[in-house]
């Protein structure tokens, strides 16, 4: 099994992965499959089905699905040519793309949200479609959004998990068991095994170039977030937190005044920073989803500002660690919280930034795994209901604690040896059945919990 850090780590748009990011990637693939027909098309239509329907206007889908259909991809967004397209489209109800005649959209009847059918593969579905001169559907596909920016149709679905057709790597460890013999078998750290994997297909300058730039898009989030004040979109008047907070921290510094406990506020204001930019709709990394993008970024910086010793020299082992667990559980579980529940996305990043701290902190592999093991397990049973469909409330404070229980699992099994009574090939499993038993309320549809108790009119 191989799964890129490139797969995992995705430089993309707020304020979601799995229902911004994914169906604008979808959309931008069906174009594709449109340009590959022999039909002449006169329209496009698409509908909404499950989490992406109940909480697609707040996660922006809608707007996601129109842009992609207009050629936009996540990686490649540019906000002001994103508004103008989209004023030209309610204005003229067509859209203009590149290789195709004017395409008949009016986003009023062509964009349906259906909250009624839900698609059978995965709870974030959504159907494409492509018109004749008559109107009439002549090409049709649906597709998955499957968290992280992930995007997988009907016959992909169907085809299993484990579709990769590339070459051989050195170490395709399917279970946290798996990499734990490979590791002991040769010797080699987990960032080792997985820089040998990446590198056998991609080679070791792409590798770099791209560890860099992942970590610079973190980094350049993080310091957006600690400078921009004013109030989050979406009708909720959420405040940004993050500057204000930060403000105050560096005017503490040197007076003596701070309990060791203040550090916790520096692991959160840095995850808030990410989580204010992605409700925002700024750029943003997949870590490994965008509703989960603070965690690891945070715990990275902490790492950086806060920890003697530490060396910019470990970014790339720190994400490559990160990685390897958070490819375990998006193959053996899910990292969708539409599927999952939150747990699945910030128990995924929690899990992934507590084995990257450990490893460049020292940690064996063993060590290592014990450490996504208790940052995964303490976010069992987590719940996502987010108030108004928005990645707003709880998420952006969630973000925090995340980070803060990360660096708190690293530190733990960094006191042990490694040993431990609970595999984290149990708990990935376990979170796994507890997701499919978890009601459809609290898996991002904000039909229950947080999101029917809390006044957000």
């Amino acid at each position: 099994m191989f799964l890129s850090v490139f797969d995992m780590f995705k430089v993309g748009i707020g304020p979601s992965s799995s229902h911004t990011m994914g169906p604008m990637v979808a959309a931008s693939r069906f174009l594709d499959l449109m340009r590959a027909s022999p039909f002449q098309f006169a329209g496009v239509r698409a509908s909404l089905h499950g989490s992406l329907a109940f909480t697609g206007v707040g996660h922006a889908t809608d707007r996601a699905t129109i842009l992609g259909l207009a050629g936009f991809t996540p990686e490649r967004y540019d906000a002001d040519h994103a508004e103008a397209v989209l004023q030209a489209i309610n204005t003229d109800n067509r859209i203009l793309v590149e290789g195709f005649a004017p395409l008949s959209f009016n986003p009023k009847t062509d964009l349906i949200f259906d909250y009624d059918t839900k698609l059978d593969g995965h709870a974030n579905g959504m159907m494409l479609m492509a018109t004749d001169a008559q109107g009439d559907v002549v090409l049709r596909e649906a597709y998955y959004s499957i968290g992280g920016g992930f995007v997988m149709t009907e016959s992909e679905l169907a085809a299993g998990k484990d579709t990769d057709e590339g070459a051989p790597v050195p170490f395709p460890f399917k279970s946290a068991s798996e990499m734990l013999q490979m590791a002991q078998a040769s010797g080699k750290s987990i960032a080792a095994m997985k820089r040998a994997n990446e590198v056998s297909r991609n080679g070791e300058i792409h590798l770099k170039a791209g560890a860099k730039r992942l970590w610079q898009v973190m980094n350049d989030c993080i310091n957006r977030g600690i400078e921009t004040e004013g109030v989050l979109p979406g009708g909720l008047n959420v405040k940004r937190r993050a500057k204000g907070i930060h403000d105050a921290l560096v005017a503490e510094r040197g007076q003596n005044q701070s309990a060791p406990h203040t550090i916790n506020d520096w692991m959160s204001t840095y995850a808030m920073a990410v989580n204010e930019e992605n409700a925002a709709g700024g750029q943003v990394v997949t870590a490994p989803t965008n509703g989960a993008a603070g965690v690891l970024p945070a715990t990275l910086r902490y790492y950086l500002d806060h920890v003697p010793g530490a060396s910019e020299s470990h970014i790339e082992d720190f994400l490559l660690t990160a990685a390897a667990i958070g490819g375990l559980v998006k193959f053996n579980a899910s990292i969708s919280g539409a599927e999952a529940g939150c747990q699945a996305e910030v128990g995924s990043a929690a899990a992934m930034s507590a084995a990257g701290l450990c490893a460049v902190l020292g940690g064996t592999p063993e060590q290592v795994e014990n450490a996504a093991e208790i940052a995964l397990e303490h976010h069992l049973g987590m719940t996502c209901d987010p108030v108004k469909g928005l990645v707003q409330v709880p998420c952006i404070e969630r973000n925090g604690l995340g980070a803060i229980k990360a660096v708190a699992a690293a530190s733990l099994a960094l006191r042990g040896d490694g040993t431990h009574l609970v595999p984290l090939d149990a708990c990935i499993e376990t979170m796994r059945q507890t997701g499919a038993d978890m009601s459809e309320k609290y898996k991002e549809t904000s039909l229950g919990g947080l999101a029917v108790n809390v006044p957000n009119c």
